[in-house]
Parts: structure tokens; sequence; C-alpha cells
């Protein structure tokens, strides 16, 4: 490899390395605040409120969505258990909007990297976005079309099996199913839904009252592993896509592919292509907010730049679950909405902002590559912080503290039943949380078998600590 692309490989790697350290303690405290959110806010009556397509319905489903963050795949998901419920169309795409674009650690992240105007942009345009999307269905919804693809999905999946994980309302798993006590039989996307689902039926008390015991946390511990399971790939693959872009792609291209000047033209050309770069883009969730502050280095508009924050959920990625869940005629449509509102709200945020001359202006600031990233500053010491509390959230679910089960897994130190494996040794039989950890403790047990089987009584879900 020559001198010259080494340079520039490693000069891409430090940009997007130092965005990522730039923004760690937002996505960090944002992700925190998204946990507790998702722990202690009911969404039982969720698809029940969202019946509706008025007013009151998509307000529900836009502040149902920003409580309930996540990736566009898991929104998506979530999305398609409301839709089979009877939520109104127009709710639905409320919902994904909001949980993939009006959530506390988006902002945190924009704030930072963009500013405090694309952050009012994104808050503000989010708003008008959802309600200009609602005129719009309620204009063209073929209802007849989404009727019958409401009745052939449930069909479809009455077929199959498939059932819905109480949890969170994706599609459960066999691999992952429990008995109730009164004989029913309920199935989870994951080991993670599993526990939040015993977590749940399990606590007792107010949040206050969880907040001050080990299970109280534990259950944000797990909600917090689930939340970075879902979203660590887009962020670290968004944070390394920018540095390449700001580094690889010459200016030539932006300016070729996005108008140049003040004009309205240019303006609504710039956010029209936004959506599109979004779009095939193949980068969602927050993983566009450093792909986005690229293309703002690179000399695209404010319309542009906010529009391709916008459009995470049509990603060809995301588009394809879409056809897969829905069929091409209902993606289409909602490719069509969607890039309409986004693109106009975009334009509108350019206009809107321009009018009060609050346009960002970097002409004058640092680029990228000028920029020092690793220093003793404040993001170094609120770096600090987020990863203590990231590490204590990740060690009180790992040693299971306040977790519900009878013994404790040897291996790992997370409590579990005695539906898990299990092996025996000198007599004693031990519980494992998953046939790993058996393996780990049948090759050497003289390692693991001094901890003791049974879990501590004293530890349990709601002694405070």
């Amino acid at each position: 490899m020559p001198a010259a692309v080494s340079t520039q490989v490693l000069e891409a790697l430090r940009i997007g390395v130092g965005f990522l350290w730039t923004a760690a303690w937002a996505i960090i405290m944002g992700l925190v605040v998204t946990s507790l959110v998702q722990v202690y806010v009911s969404k039982d009556r969720m698809a029940a409120v969202l019946g509706e397509g008025d007013v009151a319905g998509v307000t529900k489903a836009t502040l149902f969505g920003a409580a309930s963050s996540g990736c566009s795949f898991g929104a998506v998901a979530i999305g398609k258990g409301l839709f089979k419920k009877g939520a109104h169309v127009v709710n639905v795409l409320a919902f994904m909007f909001a949980s993939t674009n009006l959530i506390v650690e988006l902002g945190l992240m924009i704030l930072i990297l963009l500013g405090w105007e694309f952050l009012v942009a994104e808050l503000l345009g989010g708003v008008i976005l959802i309600a200009v999307m609602a005129v719009i269905v309620h204009l063209t919804l073929p209802e007849n079309l989404f009727d019958q693809v409401r009745a052939e999905l449930n069909d479809r999946d009455r077929e199959q099996g498939v059932t819905e994980d109480p949890t969170c309302g994706t599609e459960g798993k066999d691999a992952y199913t429990l008995v109730t006590d009164g004989g029913e039989t309920l199935k989870f996307c994951s080991e993670g839904c599993m526990e939040t689902y015993q977590q749940q039926t399990a606590g007792s008390g107010g949040w206050r009252d969880e907040l001050l015991s080990w299970g109280g946390w534990y259950k944000v511990g797990n909600q917090y592993r689930k939340e970075w399971s879902m979203l660590y790939t887009d962020v670290i693959a968004g944070f390394l896509i920018s540095g390449f872009v700001i580094v690889f792609v010459p200016q030539w291209v932006w300016n070729s592919l996005f108008f140049q000047g003040d004009s309205l033209v240019a303006s609504a050309e710039n956010a029209v292509m936004g959506v599109a770069i979004a779009v095939l883009s193949f980068v969602g969730s927050m993983g566009n907010v450093p792909f986005a502050v690229a293309l703002w280095g690179g000399g695209v508009s404010f319309a542009g730049v906010i529009a391709f924050v916008y459009a995470d959920l049509i990603t060809v990625p995301v588009l394809n679950v879409y056809r897969k869940y829905y069929g091409l005629k209902v993606m289409a449509y909602i490719l069509g909405v969607f890039f309409v509102t986004m693109a106009f709200t975009g334009f509108l945020m350019e206009q809107l902002f321009d009018a009060l001359d609050i346009v960002p202006n970097l002409a004058g600031g640092m680029t990228a590559s000028e920029q020092t990233y690793f220093e003793l500053n404040y993001t170094f010491y609120l770096n600090l912080i987020a990863f203590a509390l990231s590490g204590f959230l990740l060690f009180v679910y790992r040693r299971g503290l306040g977790a519900p089960g009878q013994y404790r897994d040897p291996v790992c130190g997370m409590r579990t039943t005695c539906d898990g494996p299990t092996a025996t040794h000198d007599g004693g039989t031990y519980h494992f949380c998953s046939w790993h950890c058996k393996q780990a403790f049948e090759e050497t047990p003289g390692d693991f078998a001094t901890a003791e089987p049974a879990a501590d009584a004293s530890a349990n879900g709601h002694d405070h600590h």
C-alpha cells in the first residue's frame, strides 16, 4: 500500500474514532435514560390507544415512539406488531419515526457533532414531519389495501405459528419459551426479553423502590445491554464510514450531486438529494449522524443534511424488511410518503431557519482533519463518568445482582433457574445460564466448584443496597 494511502487510511480512522470519542458520553447517557424509560414506563395499552388515526392517536404514537427508542429494524418490527393489532397506519408510521428520530441519545449526538441548530431542526422538524405525513396519509391512504395486508399478515403468522413477544411486540422464537402459572406458553424474541418479562412479573413496588434495589438496577442493566445490542453495529459503522467519506470523497463529488447557492431550487434539490443519499447509504439509526457531519463538511446545505438525518427509515435494508412484511405495494407507499415528507420538511426547515437568520455557518470553523479529538477536557471527564456508569450497569447485569432465579451460575455469576443447563461435580449440582458456561465449567470444574450453587437469599431482587 503506498505511503500516501496508508496515511489517508490512518487519518480516516483518527477522524472516525475521534467522532466516536467526542460523542461517546452522550450516546451512553442517552441509552441509560432510554433504558430507564423502557423499564419503568408501561406500554401495555399501546396498541389499544393507537387504533384511531386522529390528532390524539398521532400524538400518543409520537410520545410512545420517543419513549421506545431503538434501531431502525427494531422500530419497524414493533410497528408491524402494532399494525397487526389494529393500530392505524398513520400512527404506526408516526411511532416508527419518533422511535428513531425523537430520542434522547440521538438528540445529544446531534447537539455535540452538528450543533444546537440541527438539534432544533431535528425536534421541531420531526413534529412538523409527522403532521405533514398524517395529512398525506389521510388524503392518499388506500384503506382496502392496508386492511387486506393486515388480514393476510395475521393469517400468515397464524398459519406459521408465529407469536409475538409480550415484552417488545416483535416475533417470538421457539428457543425462548416460558410457561406461565396459568399454563399459557409465551414466546420471546431473545433471552433478554424473556428475562425482562420475568423481572416485570416478579417485581413489586413503584419505580422509586425499584431504583433502591439491586433488582431494579438489574432490569435497567438488562435493558441497557439490549439497547446496545441493537445499535452498536450502526453506531460503529456510521462513525468509521464518516471518517473515510471525509478523507476519500473529493469535493467535486458533492458539488456535482448537490446544487450550490442560496436559491429555492438549490435548497429543494439538496433536500431531495439528501434523502436519496440516505436511502442508498445503508446506514441507519444513530449511525447516520456522523455521516451527516461528512455531508455538512462537504458543503451540502442545511436542508440536505437535516433531510438526510430524517431518512433512516427508508434505507435499502429497511425497505427490504417492509417488502417482506407487507409486500411491494405497501413498501412503495411507505417509501413515497416518507420520501416526500422528509424532503419537504428538510426544505421547510432551511427556509424557516434562513428567515430567522440561524442557519449555522461553518466557513470559519476547523475542518474534521484540523480538529484535535483526544484532549484532557470536559469530553474526557464526561466519558470517564459515562464509562463508569456503563461498567456499573453491565457489572450488575453480568453478576446477576437482584436477578430472578434460585441458583447462581458458578462461571459468570448470573442468577439462573432450575430450567437451565446443569452439571454435577463432587456430589453437588450446579446450574448455568447457558451451555457455553456449562462447557467452561466441565472443562475445568476445579476452577469454579468453590462457588456456592444456590444464590444467596439475602441478595434477592428487593433488598436495598
